[in-house]
């Protein structure tokens, strides 16, 4: 992080490093704090909208708004990578700006279910593309030695925003109903994200041709199909990282539909469930403060698999218990599990990719990763209706502590004892 390269680019001065560049990577933390919040604006209070405003009784139709978000927000991630190398990483953070604009009005304004479902595939877009792109950027300012400690900064930006707006729509529904107050919040972040990322953000394609001058050329380029081959399952770390990403968002998919549902079952009201479902992100994106840099320190594999298991810990006793305290440790595991996790993927995945086709490699990633939301809230939703709430979070715990272990089998560490991230781009 103190060491720096430099190079004359366009006639300029282009330096690789936090320090070098905390101007611009505080300004794509605040950026990325405004697109977490605009998930947040939705975790607690929009499935209860589906059951109490739209009186929709399948669990399955409540979490349609989940499924919509996830499959768009996979394929915005899978086309972010190349559209950033060819269009440049502003422009593509300023376009999922300008699609996330109309969500908070769409879902204050909505006269029927079909609104929060086509809200929610914007959202999809905008997460995809704005999201992805505050990654990137700092992944490629900061260089290849502090990989985990930038993505774990941008993740408890993103996480810790979702989290605290959590915990105030559900404030808020408590003393002005579920809409339209709540989803104001969500006007003033997409406002100002925009804004900021018009104004202010320089693109970062320059260093990322820095840290390509410093690094062993490839024998040829590669396509987009042969990164997308590589990603999914032919480099065995990328294949790891890839499905236990997926399971990671398909665990959190379920979350956010099922888990409001639940303690509602139980009579808990809409406040409670508000700082219930801040906890898990709250804490999430707070620690990744220290996950991501321990990742560059320790390892990705070791974090990595330990998390997915303390997730799965945190399900199971969410499902097996009735009380709002118990509740709150599971939220605390399914929190710091995933805090281990997250940076950790993200990291893995940049040490095992070239920096020609990083961008590609990230985005396909995220792919498979937010793939994860639909798959997980459409599941659990099929298991609710057909056994219960508490089978749909059992079975999602289940399998999180299966991939934890297929991690743990095929994934080899990616990072050295110096700290130095370790090239896996020819693995097998």
């Amino acid at each position: 992080m103190g060491e720096a390269a430099s190079a004359k680019t366009t006639g300029s001065s282009v330096r690789l490093g936090l320090k070098e560049n905390w101007r611009q990577f505080a300004l794509l933390v605040l950026i990325n704090s405004f697109v977490g919040g605009m998930v947040g604006i939705e975790r607690t209070v929009v499935p209860l909208i589906g059951s109490e405003e739209f009186h929709l009784a399948s669990t399955t139709l409540i979490v349609s708004f989940i499924v919509s978000f996830g499959v768009i927000k996979a394929f915005a991630n899978l086309i972010s990578g190349q559209l950033a190398d060819t269009w440049g990483r502003k422009r593509v953070l300023v376009l999922g700006w300008l699609v996330g604009l109309p969500v908070p009005f769409m879902i204050i304004w909505a006269p029927r279910w079909e609104w929060v479902i086509a809200a929610n595939a914007l959202l999809g877009i905008n997460q995809g593309l704005a999201w992805s792109m505050t990654v990137i950027m700092k992944i490629d300012l900061v260089g290849p030695k502090s990989r985990g400690l930038a993505v774990g900064l941008n993740e408890f930006a993103g996480y810790l925003a979702v989290g605290v707006t959590a915990f105030l729509t559900g404030y808020l529904a408590s003393q002005y109903g579920l809409r339209p107050v709540p989803i104001y919040l969500g006007i003033g972040y997409a406002v100002l994200g925009a804004l900021l990322s018009i104004l202010l953000v320089r693109d970062t394609r320059d260093h990322v041709r820095l840290e390509v001058s410093g690094h062993p050329q490839q024998s040829a380029p590669l396509s987009f199909r042969e990164v997308f081959a590589l990603t999914s399952f032919r480099n065995r770390n990328l294949f790891a990282a890839s499905q236990a990403g997926l399971v990671n968002n398909l665990n959190d998919g379920m979350s956010w539909g099922i888990f409001p549902l639940f303690f509602a079952s139980f009579g808990l009201g809409v406040e409670r469930i508000g700082i219930l479902k801040a906890i898990y992100p709250a804490t999430w994106g707070i620690l990744q403060i220290a996950t991501g840099p321990l990742s560059d320190r320790w390892g990705r594999k070791g974090l990595i698999v330990a998390g997915m298991w303390m997730q799965a810990a945190g399900l199971f006793l969410t499902a097996a218990t009735a009380r709002f305290e118990w509740w709150i440790v599971g939220s605390l595991l399914l929190g710091l599990g995933t805090a281990m996790v997250y940076p950790s993927l993200i990291a893995a995945v940049s040490d095992a990719s070239h920096p020609t086709w990083r961008a590609r490699s990230l985005s396909v990633y995220r792919f498979w990763r937010d793939l994860g939301y639909a798959i997980g809230a459409l599941s659990a939703g099929l298991i609710a209706d057909s056994f219960g709430l508490s089978w749909a979070i059992t079975s999602i715990a289940a399998l999180t502590f299966f991939s934890g272990a297929v991690v743990a089998i095929a994934m080899r560490e990616t990072v050295k004892d110096s700290g130095a991230p370790t090239s896996l781009e020819n693995s097998a």
